[in-house]
């Protein structure tokens, strides 16, 4: 058994009911079944917008879930399967069959009011289910291969989101590697947690220009408001 190497300082969590301890656990006897739970679970909230849902393509597409439930001479997609069914029979999540772009869809909801209220809604044909032919890439799928400057934002900054996941993502196309690393240290510095702050450092060093394309920076001198008071402050927010 391979030893886990420990959780890091910052980390991402994921929100689960507390019925799921009290009242599912103890009756999931069934490792896969468990599995899928947490997996779905996790999407879910992972989720923006309503109705929230999954689908069996995107349970099918996670990579730690996909691992988890191989099995020799077995199919993991087959035991996602047989997981599902019995996550469904249990009552944990309802299933909805229909129509994407592709052909018809399982799509997976929690077992709640809401929800109900939603399958019966566009179950009946009147509506497409919204967001159903549109791939989202979830936070597990992008830290997989995350280069580090995501790690170093998360260890000086604060937890990522998919917002900042693509503000990050287009400042890279814009500006140096080097750029990006020293001005979430500076912000870090500062106790300025905030992508708004490191953007608008950015911006200003965009402007006015870095003699040796590296950040030499005075302790004694510098101001941890400079970036508010200058040209670019208005980006910021405190």
């Amino acid at each position: 058994m391979k030893r886990f190497g420990g959780f890091p300082a910052k980390m991402q969590f994921t929100a689960i009911p507390d019925m799921f301890f009290s009242h599912l656990m103890p009756e999931i006897t069934d490792i896969a079944e468990l599995k899928t739970t947490l997996v779905v679970l996790y999407l879910l909230y992972k989720k923006r917008g309503y109705p929230r849902f999954t689908t069996f393509n995107e349970l099918a597409g996670h990579t730690g879930l996909m691992k988890s439930l191989a099995e020799e001479n077995v199919r993991p997609e087959d035991i996602l399967k047989l997981a599902l069914q019995s996550s469904v029979s249990r009552g944990t999540i309802l299933r909805l069959s229909t129509a994407g772009d592709t052909g018809e869809v399982d799509v997976y909801y929690l077992n709640m009011d809401a929800d109900i209220k939603a399958m019966a809604k566009y179950s009946s044909g009147g509506e497409p289910l919204p967001g159903l032919g549109k791939v989202v890439p979830t936070l597990e799928t992008i830290t997989q291969s995350m280069p580090d400057i995501f790690s170093l934002y998360e260890e000086n900054i604060g937890l990522l989101t998919q917002v900042v996941v693509e503000e990050l993502r287009e400042a890279q196309k814009t500006y140096p590697d080097t750029w990006l690393r020293d001005a979430i240290k500076e912000a870090a510095n500062q106790n300025k947690r905030k992508w708004s702050y490191i953007s608008a450092i950015l911006e200003r060093w965009a402007a006015e220009g870095r003699s040796d394309g590296t950040y030499r920076r005075d302790t004694k001198k510098t101001d941890p408001d400079k970036y508010i008071k200058g040209k670019y402050g208005h980006m910021v927010q405190r």
